[in-house]
C-alpha cells in the first residue's frame, strides 16, 4: 500500500510538472521542442479540460413563451450560467429570476448545497402568466414562484416502463388496440388478422374484411375518416426478419458472456409489402387500389385523411428511391398521383422531403431538387399541376420553419444565397406562396440559429463562423431589422489557454470549377519554421455534410487536441456530400468509394501549397462507421496520397451495413457497383499503416463487417493492427480507443515512440 501511495504521489507531481510545461508550451512556444513528447500529450490535455466553459455570453438554448412576446435563454457568464429574460415589446433584458434565491431554496428543500450559477437544470417552462417556473431537477418537478422565492415539489418525475425501440425494429402491426370512431359510435380492431368494428354498446360486432391471414394480414394502424363513415388500412405481407448476432464478452451482471440479437435488414432483403384498403362502414364495401400504382415498395406510408372525409393520401417510396409518389384515394377507393418524383440516381427522401398540405389539400408546399437545386413548388392540391415554383436559384432550402396558411408566407432556412459567403451557412428567409416578396432574415455572414415567436414576429438570431465568435441579437421577423443586442460572445478567456482558432480553406475540385471547403487547425505551439504531418479527418456520408460552420471549441473527433501533438488537421466536405448542387451530390451514386477523394487531395495540396509546413509526404486520415470505411480505402485506392489511417466502426461492405442508408446511394437491386466500393474486395491493395477499432456490441454497423475486412487483409498477408473493445457499442473507442489513435499517428507519422502511459510507468514503479 505504502508503495502505491507513494507511485500516486510521484504521478500527481508528475502531472503537475507537466501541466506546467504545457502552460509554459502555450505562452512562449518553443520551435526546437520535438512533436510527440509527453509534454505535446499533456498539453493537449491541458487545452481539453481548460476550455471548457471559456466562451461567454453566447447562448444557445432559447425558449419563448406560449401565446406572448418574451423569451428566456441560458447564458454563459465569469460567474457561470445565467438564466436571462427578455422581452420583445418593451426591449428590455433581465435576469429571469433570483439565482441566489433558488439556490437556497433547493438547498434547503433537498438538503443538498446547490450553486446559484451552476443549477442542476437547464429547461425552464413558465406557468401562470409568468409568475412561475417549473423546472426537472433529478426525479422531482419543482415550482418556483420569483416573486415570494416559494419552492414546492410539484410531482415525481414518472419512470417510463417503455423500453427504448431499436432504430432497426419495425412499427408493431399486429396490435388489436381498438380506435375509435371520432363519433365514439363505434370501434374498430385488427381480430384473427382481420378488421373489425364493434358499437359502442358492444351488442354488434361484425368484420369488415375476411381476406386476412398471418401471411397477409391487415395493420393495426386503423384510421378513421373524420366523418366516421369509413376506414382505411393497410394490408400487409410481411417480410423475413434479419437477425445480426452480438456477444457480449463482460456483461457487468454476470460473468458468462451474454447473445444479444438485433433485426437489421441490409441491402437486398425482402420488405413487407402493403396494400391500402378503405372500407365503408355503413355498407360493409371493400375498395383496394391498383396494386401496379405502388409496386416493388420500399415503403408506404399509413393513410391519412382529408379533413372533409373526401380521401385519403398515402406517400409512395419505390425500391431504389428513383420513384416517390404522393396518391390521393377518393372515398370510392380512385387512386390518383398528386406528386410524382423520378430521378435517374435517388430521391432523397430521408433527408430532403418535405410536403405541407394548404387548406386540407386545396394546395401543396412540395421540396425537390428536379431543376437541379433543393427548393419549394407551390402545387395544386385538385390537378397535382404546379402552380410555381417558390424559391429558385443556385443554393439550397435547408428545411421549411413554418408555413403560414392565412398570409400565405413561408418561413425556411437556406444556404448558398448570399453571395461571397460560404455556401454552407445556414440564413433564414421570408417568402409568399407565389415566389414573391423573398426577405433575407438573417444576411450576416455566418452561421445562425434562429427562434421564432408564436406568432412569428420576432426572431432570436444567434450567428457566428468557426473563425467567429456569436453575436445574438432580437430581430423583427418581417423585415429582419435589428431590435434590440442580447449577447456579443466573449473568448479572451479561450484564447488565453492557448486554443488556437481553426481557419476556412477554400480550393477547387476535379472540375477546376466548384469551390471545395474545409477547415485548418494548427497547435497552441504552432512554428510556421517547422514541418507538421497533415491528418484529415473524414465523414464523407452523403446524408449531410460535416465540416462545422458555427463557432465552437472543438467538433467530434477531439481534433483541437490531436493537432497537439505535433500534427495539422483538417476537415474537408469533398463532392458526394449534401447541401450543395444536385449534380454535386450525385457524384456518390453508386459509387461511395469515390468518398470525394479527388476534391480532398487536390484542396490539401492547395493548401500545402500557400502552407509549405504542411507535409504531404505523411498525411494520416481518420473517421468513423462511414468514416471508417472511407479511412480505410483511403489507403486501398488513394495508397500514394494517405500512409497511415485508424478506422473506427467501420462499414466496410455496403452489402453488410443497414438497407436504408445503403441502397439510397448504391442503389438496387445489388449490383457489382457494391463490390466495386468494397474495402473487404479490395484489401489485397493496402499499403500504409492501418489500425482498426471496433466495439463488440456495435449495433449500428454489423461488427462482422470489420472481421470480414480482416479476414480478406489476412488471406492477402497484409500487416494491420486491431483494438476490439469489449461492451462498447458504435463508437469511435472511447477513451482508450483515443489514446490508441494518437499513438499511433505519432509513432507512424512523426516517426518516435510515443510515451508511456501512466499506468505503465505505476506498474515499472512497483
Amino acid at each position: 500500500m505504502k508503495i502505491l501511495v507513494q507511485s500516486f504521489s510521484m504521478l500527481r507531481q508528475m502531472a503537475a510538472s507537466v501541466a506546467c510545461v504545457a502552460a509554459i508550451c502555450l505562452t512562449c512556444p518553443l520551435p526546437n521542442m520535438a512533436q510527440g513528447t509527453q509534454a505535446d500529450y499533456a498539453r493537449a490535455d491541458y487545452i481539453k479540460e481548460q476550455v471548457k466553459d471559456k466562451i461567454l455570453y453566447a447562448p444557445d438554448r432559447f425558449q419563448w413563451m406560449e401565446k406572448e412576446p418574451r423569451f428566456w435563454y441560458l447564458t454563459q457568464t465569469p460567474r457561470g450560467k445565467e438564466y436571462m429574460l427578455v422581452d420583445a415589446v418593451k426591449h428590455s433584458r433581465q435576469p429571469a429570476f433570483d439565482q441566489a434565491k433558488l439556490a437556497a431554496a433547493l438547498t434547503t428543500a433537498t438538503s443538498k448545497k446547490v450553486d446559484p450559477y451552476a443549477l442542476p437544470f437547464l429547461n425552464i417552462t413558465y406557468t401562470d402568466g409568468g409568475n412561475a417556473i417549473e423546472f426537472t431537477s433529478g426525479d422531482i418537478v419543482w415550482r418556483y414562484e420569483p416573486a415570494t422565492a416559494k419552492l414546492t415539489e410539484k410531482s415525481k418525475v414518472p419512470v417510463s416502463q417503455v423500453a427504448a425501440r431499436y432504430w432497426g425494429d419495425g412499427q408493431d402491426d399486429m396490435s388489436s388496440r381498438p380506435i375509435k370512431s371520432p363519433d365514439g359510435k363505434w370501434s374498430a380492431y385488427i381480430k384473427n388478422y382481420n378488421v373489425y368494428v364493434q358499437s359502442a354498446d358492444k351488442k354488434e360486432e361484425y368484420p369488415l374484411s375476411f381476406d386476412g391471414s398471418e401471411g397477409e394480414y391487415y395493420a393495426a394502424y386503423i384510421a378513421w375518416s373524420p366523418d366516421s363513415k369509413k376506414l382505411a388500412v393497410n394490408r400487409v405481407r410481411p417480410n423475413k426478419p434479419h437477425l445480426v448476432y452480438l456477444i457480449e464478452s463482460s456483461p457487468a451482471d454476470q460473468f458468462q458472456p451474454k447473445l444479444h440479437t438485433r433485426n437489421y435488414l441490409k441491402p437486398g432483403d425482402a420488405l413487407p409489402q402493403k396494400q391500402p384498403v378503405l372500407f365503408d362502414v355503413v355498407s360493409r364495401k371493400q375498395f383496394t387500389i391498383d396494386p401496379s400504382l405502388i409496386a416493388n415498395q420500399y415503403s408506404l406510408s399509413n393513410p391519412v385523411w382529408r379533413k372533409d372525409s373526401r380521401g385519403f393520401t398515402v406517400e409512395y417510396n419505390q425500391r431504389g428511391h428513383q420513384v416517390f409518389k404522393v396518391i390521393e384515394v377518393s372515398g370510392n377507393g380512385s387512386p390518383k398521383e398528386l406528386i410524382g418524383e423520378q430521378s435517374k440516381t435517388f430521391f432523397e427522401y430521408s433527408g430532403k422531403k418535405f410536403r405541407y398540405d394548404v387548406e386540407d389539400g386545396k394546395e401543396i408546399i412540395w421540396m425537390s431538387e428536379r431543376d437541379g437545386w433543393n427548393h419549394l413548388y407551390l402545387y395544386d392540391g385538385t390537378t397535382g399541376k404546379v402552380k410555381n415554383q417558390v424559391t429558385n436559384g443556385e443554393w439550397v432550402v435547408r428545411n421549411v420553419v413554418k408555413v403560414d396558411e392565412k398570409n400565405r408566407t413561408i418561413f425556411f432556412a437556406a444556404s448558398g444565397r448570399e453571395a461571397g459567403q460560404d455556401p454552407y451557412l445556414v440564413q433564414y428567409f421570408r417568402v409568399g406562396f407565389d415566389g414573391k416578396g423573398l426577405v433575407a432574415l438573417t444576411p450576416e455572414n455566418g452561421n445562425h440559429l434562429a427562434s421564432f415567436s408564436d406568432d412569428y414576429t420576432y426572431l432570436v438570431d444567434s450567428w457566428s463562423r468557426i473563425d467567429q465568435p456569436a453575436v445574438t441579437v432580437l430581430k423583427s421577423a418581417v423585415d429582419g431589422k435589428v431590435i434590440m443586442e442580447l449577447e456579443k460572445s466573449d473568448i479572451r478567456g479561450l484564447l488565453a489557454t492557448g486554443w488556437k482558432m481553426p481557419e476556412v480553406f477554400t480550393s477547387k475540385g476535379r472540375d477546376g470549377k466548384t469551390d471545395i471547403w474545409g477547415m485548418i487547425i494548427r497547435p497552441a505551439n504552432f512554428d510556421p519554421g517547422k514541418t507538421y504531418p497533415v491528418i484529415e479527418y473524414i465523414y464523407a456520408g452523403p446524408q449531410s455534410a460535416f465540416v462545422p460552420k458555427s463557432f465552437a471549441t472543438d467538433s467530434r473527433g477531439d481534433l483541437h487536441q490531436l493537432v497537439e501533438l505535433g500534427f495539422i488537421v483538417v476537415q474537408i466536405d469533398g463532392m458526394g456530400t449534401s447541401n450543395r448542387s444536385k449534380a454535386f451530390h450525385d457524384v456518390c451514386y453508386q459509387n461511395l468509394k469515390d468518398g470525394g477523394f479527388p476534391d480532398r487531395i487536390l484542396w490539401m495540396k492547395a493548401a500545402a501549397k500557400k502552407y509549405p509546413y504542411m507535409d504531404l509526404s505523411r498525411v494520416g486520415i481518420f473517421g468513423n462507421s462511414a468514416g471508417g470505411q472511407n479511412s480505410a480505402g483511403a489507403l486501398l485506392f488513394h495508397p500514394d496520397f494517405y500512409k497511415v489511417a485508424v478506422s473506427s466502426s467501420g462499414c466496410h461492405d455496403n452489402r453488410m451495413d443497414k438497407m436504408w442508408w445503403n441502397e439510397l446511394w448504391m442503389g438496387y437491386p445489388i449490383g457489382p457497383q457494391y463490390e466495386a466500393s468494397s474495402n473487404v474486395t479490395n484489401a489485397h491493395k493496402l499499403k500504409g499503416q492501418l489500425l482498426l477499432i471496433l466495439g463488440e456490441l456495435d449495433d449500428n454497423v454489423d461488427p462482422s463487417s470489420s472481421m470480414q475486412l480482416m479476414n480478406a487483409l489476412i488471406k492477402s498477408n497484409k500487416h494491420y493492427d486491431f483494438l476490439m473493445v469489449p461492451g462498447m457499442g458504435h463508437s469511435m473507442g472511447g477513451d482508450y480507443g483515443e489514446h490508441k489513435r494518437r499513438d499511433f499517428f505519432v509513432k507512424h507519422l512523426i516517426g518516435v515512440d510515443p510515451p508511456e502511459w501512466p499506468g505503465q510507468e505505476r506498474i515499472s514503479q512497483k
